[in-house]
């Protein structure tokens, strides 16, 4: 297959993914049927047969085709021909549990204010598949955290959920109590910094002897060698002057 075969069928296949199955790739266009370029060659890089998938790659198609089957406008890309995007409709036939991720940084205020959309979009992205909802977490975090949504509860709390495509179920957000999620782990206690001991008060009346270090008392021991040597030193000084001044009489 020459170059410009593998642009024609690169670009046949951007037009499937981006105007007929975005669903199938995890990726929920705007109103306008744009999806983020970043967004779209990370669900692409996930698939052993488009791995390869640059940017580079997709400006090509464009700059090669004078009709290209899709468009670009800042950060963003779309199929040309839409006829085949699904619609977000209202779903009642709902599976028990759907599925997402989060980061897992995100823990602790997930469980406090509830899971919400991620990255601008309107919609928290759901799906009965664990395997597909961890696969759309590590878009966003290298080990995230699966949550499991209780559709029932979240229902009875007002959720209103809706389908986009075959594989993918939305909804504006899950308040907390309409989902379960793993604890929180335990922050492990830290051995390394320890409290100084406490000098307990001397009792009053009590007697303490002091205590001296060893290299204390070498140095009281030098200190009273000096001052005897120093006093022999004086007491010659002055049976010397005594002998010198009988000597002068």
């Amino acid at each position: 297959m020459n170059q410009q075969q593998s642009l024609k069928q690169l670009s046949k296949f951007l037009s499937y993914v981006l105007g007929s199955r975005p669903d199938e790739f995890g990726l929920v266009p705007d109103k306008q049927g744009f999806v983020k370029i970043k967004e779209l060659l990370k669900a692409l890089n996930e698939e052993k047969g488009t791995k390869n998938i640059r940017m580079a790659g997709i400006n090509e198609v464009i700059i090669s085709n004078p009709d290209p089957l899709i468009e670009i406008k800042d950060n963003l890309i779309r199929a040309k021909n839409r006829e085949n995007l699904p619609e977000i409709l209202p779903e009642e036939n709902l599976p028990k549990l759907l599925y997402t991720c989060v980061r897992q940084k995100a823990h602790p205020v997930v469980l406090d204010k509830g899971i919400n959309p991620l990255g601008g979009s309107p919609y928290v992205i759901l799906t009965s598949d664990k395997y597909m909802a961890a696969k759309l977490g590590k878009r966003i975090d290298q080990s995230p955290l699966l949550l499991t949504v209780q559709v029932e509860w979240s229902k009875q709390m007002g959720v209103e959920f809706k389908k986009f495509g075959e594989s993918i179920y939305l909804a504006q957000s899950i308040p907390v109590g309409g989902f379960t999620a793993p604890p929180l782990p335990k922050d492990k206690p830290d051995d390394t910094k320890k409290d100084p001991p406490v000098l307990k008060p001397k009792t009053p009346g009590s007697y303490f002897p002091e205590i001296i270090a060893p290299e204390d008392k070498r140095f009281e021991r030098h200190k009273k060698r000096k001052k005897d040597m120093l006093r022999d030193k004086e007491k010659r000084r002055l049976r010397k002057q005594k002998i010198q001044s009988w000597e002068d009489f």
